[in-house]
C-alpha cells in the first residue's frame, strides 16, 4: 500500500454494524478494538478463539457460526476480512459492490481501508501507517506514544478548559533526570508552572515560549511570596480554565507544604492532581554513598527539620537521622542531640547541592562535624545524615 490515492480520517463507529469475517486472532484483537470503540459487531465464522467465545458468551457481540455467504453485509458500515484468500476475495467485492468499507487482512492494496498502529496517552490518539508494513506501524507508535508519554513532544491543549486544574509535581533534588516520566509529560502540557527554588529550573527552559512561568523560590529565613498568595496564584490561574502544575523539590508531600496547597485548590473547587517526587531525604543521602538503611547497620530511619525539637528522636546510632534545612543551626542542634544523650562520637554528614555537578560531603561526628562544616563554608540547600550509616559514605574515613 502507498499514501498515494487514501485519505486519513477517524470514523465514529459507536452504535453502527462492524461485520467481521473469521474467528482466528486476528479477528479477535480486531473485535475487541471495535468493541472498545462501541461498534455493534458481528463475527462470522465456524469457529471462534477462547477470547472471543468469552465476548460472545458476555452478548457483547452477535456470533453467526457458519462460514460467509453474499448478504451477510447487509446493514454494516466497516467489514474485517481475517479468513483464507478464497472467502476475504469473496467478502471484499461484495463490500465494494455495496459500497462498504473493508479492511483486509493480509492484503493491504486489495482493502479499501485499513486500520493504523494507535496509541492512546490521556486524551490524544495516534495513529500511525507503515505503508502496509504493520511492524513498522507498530514500532513507529510506540515511539510517538514514549515521547508524548516521557513529555519530549508537547501534549497542550490549544484552547483552555471550561474547568482548569492544578498539579502538584514533585521535581526530585534537583537533577532533571529524577524527574517522574508523569511529572514531564504535564510539563508538556502545562500553560502555567508555578516552581519552587529547588525544584529542576533546567526544564523551564524546555518550556514554550507562551507558558507562564511564576518563580515563588523561598530562601532561607526568606519567603518572598507567601504561602496564601501561592495558593491564590494557584487557583486563579485554574479558574481562568488552564493547566497549571506546581512544580516543587523533592516529594510535594515531604516538607513541601503540598498538602497545604491541595486543601486550598479542593475547597476552592479545583481539581487536583498530586505526582510524588524522589524526595531528597533518601536522594541526595544516596548521592552520597548513604543508604538510609542498610542491613546489621541500621534498621530505620527518621526525616526532620532542623527548626524542629529534636530532644525526642531515638538516640541508637543504628537509627537514622535525616535532617532537612538547618544549615545555620547546626551546631545547636548538634549541641541539643548530644545533650538529649546522643553519643557525641555518632557519625554525621552533610551533602551540599546532591546531584548537583558541584555536590559535596563533609563528613564527621556529632562533636565534630559542626566546625568541620563551618570551616567548608557549608551551606544550603543541604541535607545532614546522623547515624552509623554515615561510615558506608566513600567520604568516610
Amino acid at each position: 500500500m502507498t499514501a498515494g490515492g487514501s485519505l486519513p480520517l477517524t470514523l465514529r463507529i459507536a452504535g453502527r454494524r462492524v461485520v467481521v469475517v473469521g474467528g482466528g486472532h486476528v479477528a479477535t484483537r480486531r473485535t475487541l478494538s471495535l468493541l472498545e470503540a462501541g461498534a455493534d459487531v458481528v463475527v462470522i465464522s465456524p469457529a471462534v478463539t477462547d477470547s472471543l467465545a468469552s465476548s460472545i458468551g458476555r452478548g457483547d457481540v452477535d456470533w453467526i457460526r457458519r462460514t460467509y455467504a453474499s448478504g451477510d453485509l447487509a446493514g454494516a458500515w466497516l467489514v474485517q476480512t481475517a479468513t483464507d484468500s478464497h472467502v476475504d476475495d469473496l467478502v471484499a467485492a461484495d463490500a465494494e459492490a455495496a459500497q462498504i468499507w473493508c479492511l483486509k487482512g493480509g492484503d493491504p492494496e486489495h482493502a479499501t481501508a485499513w486500520a493504523p498502529a494507535v496509541a492512546r496517552v490521556d486524551d490524544v490518539m495516534v495513529a500511525v501507517s507503515g505503508g502496509g508494513d504493520a511492524g513498522r506501524a507498530a514500532a513507529l507508535r510506540d515511539g510517538v506514544a514514549a515521547a508524548l508519554q516521557s513529555g519530549e513532544l508537547p501534549m497542550r491543549h490549544r484552547t483552555h478548559h471550561p474547568d482548569g486544574f492544578v498539579a502538584l509535581v514533585g521535581g526530585g533534588p534537583g537533577d532533571a533526570g529524577l524527574l517522574t516520566t508523569r511529572g514531564r509529560r504535564l510539563l508538556a502540557e502545562a500553560d502555567v508552572v508555578v516552581v519552587d527554588r529547588l525544584a529542576p529550573h533546567g526544564v523551564i527552559a524546555e518550556l514554550a515560549a507562551d507558558v507562564e512561568v511564576v518563580d515563588v523560590g523561598k530562601m532561607p529565613d526568606h519567603h518572598p511570596i507567601p504561602q496564601h498568595e501561592i495558593n491564590a496564584i494557584l487557583i486563579d490561574r485554574a479558574k481562568q480554565g488552564k493547566i497549571v502544575v506546581r512544580l516543587k523539590g523533592g516529594d510535594p508531600y515531604v516538607f513541601g507544604r503540598g498538602g497545604e496547597e491541595l486543601i486550598a485548590c479542593r475547597d476552592a473547587g479545583i481539581a487536583v492532581e498530586v505526582v510524588p517526587g524522589v524526595t531528597s531525604a533518601i536522594s541526595v543521602a544516596a548521592a552520597a554513598g548513604i543508604p538510609v538503611t542498610h542491613r546489621g547497620v541500621s534498621r530505620g530511619f527518621t526525616v526532620v527539620t532542623g527548626h524542629e525539637e529534636l530532644q525526642q528522636l531515638p538516640a541508637s546510632r543504628s537509627h537514622t537521622i535525616v535532617m532537612l534545612m538547618g544549615v545555620k543551626r547546626l551546631a545547636e542542634t548538634f549541641a541539643e542531640l548530644i545533650a538529649a544523650g546522643h553519643d557525641a562520637d555518632t557519625p554525621a554528614a552533610i551533602i551540599e547541592r546532591g546531584y548537583s555537578p558541584t555536590q559535596r560531603v563533609t563528613v564527621g561526628t556529632l562533636s565534630t562535624l559542626p566546625a568541620a562544616a563551618a570551616a567548608a563554608g557549608a551551606e544550603s540547600p543541604a541535607i545532614t545524615i546522623i547515624g552509623d550509616v554515615v561510615t558506608l559514605s566513600p567520604a568516610w574515613t
